[in-house]
């Protein structure tokens, strides 16, 4: 690892980089690599973080660049057939708090699934997006639009019940900033549900030679576990509530890797059923080596 390729840490502060990983890492889609890339981790708060040659440009998010660097279309209709099935994984997280009557911001909507999956049961709903292609079709179904969270607190701070933000956190620029500016946003007893990929996934384990490089990816900065995320929410003046390790992916996906080395998604593999990966989900929850962790947060001081 070349000496010193990291700012002091944009979390805590410190100046304490460790190596932990120096090689390829996924550069889009699945098979485009990216050579020679290093992640460290901050001596201080535990994060981990992509060095910053390698990020993939962060104004390039309010374009539709990023969707064609994952080789996905960026239109609204093509994001919701991919991300509609994925709603079920953060209304599990939310289980069982009632969405009735809530106002409720989804901090990076995107194209707006989870919005539409909870529309007709909230009370109001924001849409905060920086990609601007999807922002007239989101106006279109009725949701308020606004390019970030600072953006949005002229007229909501203080106001919004439930804040949402999944797999954002892990490419901005700035973490600490980006879960205080969400939290200026709650009213009083508001809480703020953020989920991103979970570095302690199982297949890090079991796959130490294949999958950081597939793990690791040009696309997201940082890199949490549940420790240094809390620590990066309490440095925002955020508190935990609740942690949550939630698998999105089957044990027929785990069983290609160690086969193939290769992602499967949610495809089933004969002879396992829905029981045994049933076992296989609970087992990752319980002992936090799911691929997705989720994080329930509060405003420090709240009840």
């Amino acid at each position: 690892m070349t000496a010193n390729p990291y700012e002091p840490c944009g979390i805590c502060g410190t100046d304490d980089w460790q190596p932990v990983y120096s090689g390829p890492v996924r550069d889009g889609a699945f098979g485009t690599l990216r050579d020679n890339a290093e992640v460290a981790r901050c001596g201080g708060c535990g994060v981990e973080r992509l060095a910053e040659a390698f990020c993939f440009d962060d104004s390039l998010y309010a374009t539709a660049q990023y969707r064609e660097r994952l080789a996905q279309p960026a239109d609204t209709d093509a994001y919701l057939k991919t991300h509609d099935p994925l709603q079920r994984h953060t209304l599990e997280a939310l289980w069982p708090t009632s969405l009735r009557g809530l106002t409720i911001a989804d901090i990076g909507c995107a194209g707006g699934s989870f919005l539409d999956h909870v529309a007709g049961t909230a009370s109001r709903l924001i849409a905060i997006e920086p990609a601007i292609q999807y922002h007239e079709n989101l106006r279109r179904r009725g949701y308020p639009v606004f390019d970030s969270a600072d953006d949005a607190a002229g007229i909501w701070a203080g106001k919004i019940d439930l804040a949402v933000s999944v797999q954002v956190i892990e490419h901005v620029t700035d973490p600490r900033g980006f879960l205080a500016g969400i939290a200026a946003l709650l009213a009083p007893g508001g809480r703020l549900l953020v989920s991103t990929p979970n570095r302690n996934d199982i297949l890090m384990e079991m796959l130490p030679d294949d999958f950081p490089a597939f793990f690791y990816r040009t696309v997201h900065r940082w890199y949490f576990d549940a420790a240094a995320l809390a620590a990066c929410a309490r440095r925002a003046g955020l508190e935990p509530v609740e942690t949550r390790h939630i698998p999105r992916y089957t044990m027929a996906n785990a069983l290609h890797w160690l086969r193939a080395r290769r992602p499967r998604g949610a495809d089933s593999l004969a002879p396992l059923d829905a029981t045994t990966d049933g076992f296989w989900k609970g087992w990752l929850e319980s002992s936090g080596r799911a691929d997705c962790l989720f994080m329930t947060l509060k405003r420090a001081g709240d009840a």
